[in-house]
């Protein structure tokens, strides 16, 4: 049933498919960007993705007019400066985000500066912080998990307070995402597994938290199916193209989901281990998903046993008794979670990761309950609470 009041946004144009980048000088043409510069890091430089992007622009009537590939793992404002100068001595009118969540997060804030000029990032941090809309500004994500590129949402570090800086604004979206299926294929497994899991994450939680509506509905259970039937294809054949493809496709999709109807204690589990215990973000999504939904199943246990149709299919589904199936969705992903450490090693435990420490578990449960996204959970949960999910996904 739909609610008496939802509201669903989402104004950024997805072009996809195994050859979407030649695409890209087309969109700049339609925004009057002939100058673009690319804002990647040394990993992706590296593994010659850059190569794809040059390629697209041959013959073109505009011109990458400069690369600044120096992003670290975490975006900072030092680095977000660093990038604006660049921008500004090439004399640049667009941006191209090419990379991870730190590279779009860095490119977002690069794309504050270059518009409302000065380098005082500071003053635009918070909630709708920002007047008017940004410079053109492009996408090309090169993992499959963040859905950062449909997100109005960046997070970037200031690295002399120690702090975590968010933005949030509807002129941070992209004006396009470009979802090329080359730009994944020399994933390592363990990326591959740890991003997958992110982006189910964040359509499991989606769909089963308090924000949830028919529209973000749409989104989240068609990227579960995806990543449901195409992350193992991937691990066992990472030059697949087309299962690249879904995941890429799943990813944006789950991205749109969780924009519209916010995520849950897992994310909130998740970003507090993150700041105490350095642990990737997908990874953190992945260790705690099946706890969490345990926890939850009391309160929403029919919503959690409908997530097993898009899970395991129609057949799986029609044979389980409706009161087995948020269980046996639940055994499911476990089930993904034991496969993926088979192939890679992908830790399914706290002790597994071996950066976690039993004495730590406090702190992180401390932070979980301050967290935003716990307010979004269909159950509440004190520090005490937070603390037995953290036990149970201890060993």
């Amino acid at each position: 049933m739909a609610k008496s009041y939802y509201e669903f946004f989402c104004p950024v144009k997805v072009v996809a498919g195994h050859k979407a980048l030649e695409h890209i000088p087309f969109e700049l043409s339609t925004l009057q960007a002939t100058r673009p510069m690319i804002i990647t890091d040394k990993g992706v430089r590296g593994a010659g993705l850059l190569e794809h992007v040059a390629a697209a622009f041959e013959g073109a009537e505009s011109q990458v007019a400069a690369i600044f590939d120096d992003v670290p793992p975490d975006s900072s404002l030092h680095t977000v400066r660093k990038a604006a100068a660049m921008y500004r001595e090439n004399n640049c009118d667009a941006i191209i985000a090419i990379g991870g969540g730190s590279v779009i997060d860095t490119s977002k804030g690069v794309n504050i500066l270059v518009t409302e000029g000065g380098d005082d990032l500071l003053k635009y941090s918070g909630a709708h912080n920002l007047p008017k809309r940004l410079k053109p500004f492009f996408v090309v994500p090169t993992t499959s998990g963040t859905g950062s590129e449909v997100t109005m949402v960046a997070v970037v570090a200031d690295t002399d307070k120690g702090v975590k800086l968010p933005f949030t604004s509807y002129f941070l979206m992209p004006n396009a995402a470009i979802l090329d299926s080359r730009m994944t294929l020399t994933l390592p497994p363990h990326i591959t597994a740890m991003t997958g899991m992110d982006a189910l994450t964040h359509a499991v939680e989606a769909y089963t938290c308090l924000g949830a509506n028919p529209m973000s509905d749409a989104y989240a259970t068609a990227a579960i199916r995806k990543i449901s039937q195409n992350l193992m294809k991937v691990m066992e054949n990472p030059k697949d193209a087309e299962g690249r493809l879904e995941l890429a496709q799943a990813s944006t999709m789950a991205g749109v989901a969780f924009s519209n109807s916010m995520v849950g204690l897992v994310h909130a589990l998740g970003h507090s281990l993150g700041a105490v215990c350095h642990i990737p973000h997908g990874l953190c999504m992945s260790l705690f998903l099946p706890y969490v939904l345990e926890y939850n199943q009391e309160t929403n246990g029919e919503r959690i046993g409908e997530l097993l149709l898009y899970l395991a299919g129609e057949e799986v589904f029609a044979a389980t008794p409706k009161a087995q199936r948020a269980t046996k969705a639940i055994q499911h992903i476990r089930a993904m979670r034991d496969e993926l450490y088979q192939r890679c090693k992908l830790p399914r435990t706290l002790t597994e990761t071996g950066k976690v420490r039993e004495d730590q578990l406090t702190q992180v449960a401390e932070l979980t309950v301050n967290d935003g996204a716990i307010i979004f959970n269909p159950k509440e949960a004190d520090v005490q609470d937070a603390l037995a999910v953290l036990k149970r996904a201890w060993a």
